[in-house]
């Protein structure tokens, strides 16, 4: 193919040099014009292979693009155009499977009444080793003097060449001393609400973001609240189900509330309140924009008052971060499936829940919660899993 492409761009030029000949220019200045025509003729010669190389690489980079696209859309969000067919029959086998069941026939299941109503509850406990070993963070913290106002990465560089190593040398400064005093009284009794806060306005390059993740040591392993909601819709829907995992002794408790009707969400919604205390910290995924707003606008929704600004980690953005170059995205269950080795089977999309929802309601029948249900448990347990993984990747960096 190149061969030929080449054959043919010579014959053009050399059509072209005929025709400018009896055109325009004079007998030297054509010879003149012809030399340099030959030359770039021969350099063109020799590109042709380095050319070819390059096309079969763009080619084959291509290609491999494709077929993980392919794969994730295919196997891991399903065929758009057999999903349809696939997870109607999916339903209809849950519903025959499932014809004789109760939801409290679900493992670990039991009906509450928590003062708003009536749920359903579903408890599970897993052993976990979950261990964010200590390092000791906010000391570390002495070390990055772009934590103050006005320091950046080349005042950093020239403050600690002068022998400002930490916040506490900069006491010091003539420039700098009011800003390093006024975080050495604060550092102590600063809230992990206020130290993420400090970090997320001081991403200078990859120490600072790693700042991020390393800080994950400083709440208690029972702070964390591993949460993850499923909807009817993407806004103005009921919440059908809220999980959240709990670390408590080397064990991961999974609770989670379901709305087995939807006159029950003020109960489901009052039962996920009973966990959050003031050092609770929200840990989701792509729960900033989507999972806490949802929730808030349900209580707003239902005139129940309730601050439910804690901290939060959102392990999205830490996963962008730490993976988005080396994964073919940063889905979760392409995470699971890469760092987890867990691969879900019969797992529904998020766009079919209403309609197996509506199912649910009409036949009452639970088959078609059933792998929702397990959807929400594995959603809120890999996000522990998740945390670990990223912490022990930049503990030690």
């Amino acid at each position: 193919m190149f061969n030929k492409l080449f054959r043919e761009t010579n014959f053009k030029i050399l059509a072209v040099l005929n025709y400018i000949s009896l055109a325009t220019l004079n007998r030297s200045q054509f010879i003149i014009f012809a030399l340099f025509i030959y030359k770039l003729i021969y350099i063109l010669e020799k590109l042709k292979y380095t050319l070819l190389i390059i096309f079969i690489y763009i080619m084959k980079t291509k290609i491999l693009i494709t077929m993980q696209e392919y794969y994730f859309q295919k196997v891991i969000l399903g065929d758009p155009s057999l999903s349809q067919n696939y997870y109607q029959s999916l339903k209809e086998r849950l519903l025959i499977e499932y014809r004789d069941k109760k939801l409290t026939d679900i493992n670990g299941s039991k009906v509450i009444d928590n003062g708003c109503g009536q749920t359903l509850q579903i408890t599970n406990r897993d052993k976990i080793n979950f261990d964010l070993c200590e390092n000791n963070f906010k000391n570390q913290m002495m070390t990055n003097l772009k934590l103050l106002p006005k320091i950046g990465i080349k005042t950093e560089k020239k403050l600690k060449k002068e022998g400002y190593t930490t916040i506490q040398d900069l006491t010091k400064h003539k420039t700098y001393a009011e800003y390093a005093e006024k975080f050495m009284q604060n550092i102590k009794d600063m809230e992990f609400s206020e130290i993420l806060d400090l970090l997320n306005q001081n991403r200078y390059g990859r120490q600072c973001r790693d700042n991020l993740v390393k800080c994950l040591s400083i709440p208690d392993s029972e702070d964390f609240k591993f949460m993850d909601i499923e909807t009817l819709g993407l806004s103005n829907a009921a919440i059908i189900l809220i999980g959240v995992a709990e670390i408590k002794n080397n064990h991961i408790i999974t609770t989670q509330y379901f709305l087995r009707s939807p006159d029950e969400e003020i109960a489901v919604l009052d039962a996920y309140l009973s966990h959050l205390d003031d050092d609770s910290v929200h840990v989701t995924f792509n729960g900033k924009t989507f999972d806490i707003p949802f929730i808030k606008n349900r209580l707003r929704y239902h005139r129940m008052d309730c601050e439910l600004d804690r901290a939060h980690i959102d392990l999205m953005y830490y996963s962008k971060y730490l993976w988005g170059k080396k994964l073919p995205n940063c889905q979760l269950q392409t995470i699971e499936k890469y760092k987890l080795g867990l691969e879900r089977k019969e797992d529904v999309p998020g766009k079919y829940i209403p309609d197996y929802y509506r199912t649910y309601l009409e036949e009452k029948n639970i088959g078609p919660m059933i792998p929702i249900i397990q959807h929400n448990r594995q959603d809120v347990i890999s996000l522990a899993e998740f945390m670990m993984i990223m912490y022990e990747e930049v503990k030690g960096v």
